[in-house]
């Protein structure tokens, strides 16, 4: 696996687990899509605030030895210098590959990740910026008029991102969030529509209850299917994990099931990035014949991202004092106002169909027999397109 492959298992956890501490019910996101608006940020930033950034995109062990405290001062030799620039070279490229791959066109399923830039027409941005952004996310600039007509830029960039996402992702940017002040928005869209590699009758699926926890349920709608499937039971965790191919192999969602109702929770402090990679591998997972009860489900979800990512270190990026972003523009005073996120994901007999959409405004201030599954208490899945190893969408579905 290579290293954007980890970090994006780390990114995703990590995310995942800062928002469980203020969201209750189903949480929702594309760990992908916000990697990707990171890195065109990171692009642009220098200092703290791209060591902040670039953090994300290294394993604990990378960013461990490079990482240093608040105010000591940095020495570096020229050679350790140059090993940071193709360091921060390497984490573009990867995103370059990852992106080139995620565009392929197939007849297997619909998958495409798209970059923009929306500039203040009257602001100067460095042609550097814009160049590596445009070879390295194919993301590029098109200039709006923030200063006299936010409103109106606001609806043009919504408007695009619908249009990305096959209208599923709608107002990313509310009322009010773009103002005069702001010089830079950089959007990231992801849409993925795939069937299953063995689709779910419908004549199977039949209405059950699902637990929320031991004491309340809900009706659900459950789909059925005996099959094949990648699994393997996670003793130390009493908890499984499958994985359901869609057609033509190259993605997958993986669900992980406790076996308590209530045991979701118990569970997730327990699961690490290096666990999630090695629980999910090829070598791990067994062929192995499942009685598979999925909940059709449907879930949407928008955030601001700003005080999440703030707490797993990018406290920088949102400080109008400590904000560097003098790689994108020679003028001060550059930082980031909020970091929208919107993902929706649809689940159905059929297949799945989804979307994610990341949005950022930069303002001035200046085995034997069947296995059971059976999906109806909560649960952790996750998309994986298996060439990259990268989680396109991951979630926790707890509340129909």
């Amino acid at each position: 696996m290579n290293s954007l492959g980890a970090a994006n298992y780390q990114f995703g956890l990590d995310l995942f687990k800062e928002l469980r501490k203020t969201n209750e019910g189903n949480i929702f996101f594309s760990p992908a899509s916000i990697l990707t608006a990171i890195g065109m940020l990171h692009l642009g930033a220098r200092a703290s605030t791209a060591r902040q950034l670039g953090q994300v995109f290294h394993t604990e062990k990378d960013t461990e030895s490079s990482r240093i405290n608040a105010g000591e001062k940095e020495v570096r030799t020229h050679e350790e210098e140059s090993k940071k620039i193709e360091k921060t070279e390497e984490i573009h490229q990867q995103l370059q590959k990852f992106l080139t791959e995620m565009n392929k066109p197939t007849n297997d399923h619909e998958l495409s990740i798209t970059n923009r830039l929306f500039g203040e027409k009257t602001y100067l941005f460095l042609q550097k910026y814009l160049d590596y952004v445009e070879k390295y996310y194919h993301a590029s600039l098109e200039p709006v008029d923030f200063v006299n007509a936010a409103e109106e830029s606001q609806k043009k960039i919504n408007s695009w991102v619908e249009s990305q996402t096959h209208e599923k992702i709608k107002n990313l940017f509310p009322d009010g969030s773009l103002s005069s002040a702001t010089k830079l928005v950089l959007v990231n869209t992801v849409y993925f529509k795939g069937q299953w590699d063995t689709e779910f009758k419908k004549e199977n699926t039949k209405e059950e209850e699902f637990w929320l926890n031991k004491g309340t349920s809900k009706s659900v709608l459950m789909m059925k299917q005996h099959h094949s499937f990648k699994f393997t039971f996670l003793e130390d965790l009493q908890a499984k994990i499958l994985g359901i191919p869609y057609k033509g192999k190259d993605l997958s969602m993986f669900v992980l099931l406790p076996n308590d109702i209530d045991g979701l929770e118990k569970i997730i402090d327990k699961v690490t990035p290096e666990k999630l990679i090695e629980w999910t591998s090829p070598r791990h997972l067994e062929e192995k014949n499942v009685n598979l009860s999925l909940p059709r489900f449907e879930v949407e979800d928008t955030y601001d991202l700003a005080a999440a990512l703030a707490a797993l270190g990018m406290a920088d990026v949102f400080s109008e004092q400590a904000a560097d972003f003098s790689a994108m523009s020679a003028r001060s005073g550059l930082h980031a106002q909020s970091f929208l996120h919107s993902s929706w994901m649809v689940v159905t007999e059929g297949g799945t169909e989804a979307a994610a959409a990341t949005g950022m405004g930069l303002a001035s201030t200046s085995a034997g027999g069947f296995e059971n599954v059976h999906c109806n208490h909560p649960f952790l899945f996750f998309v994986r397109h298996n060439e990259t190893d990268s989680i396109l969408f991951f979630g926790r579905f707890s509340s129909p």
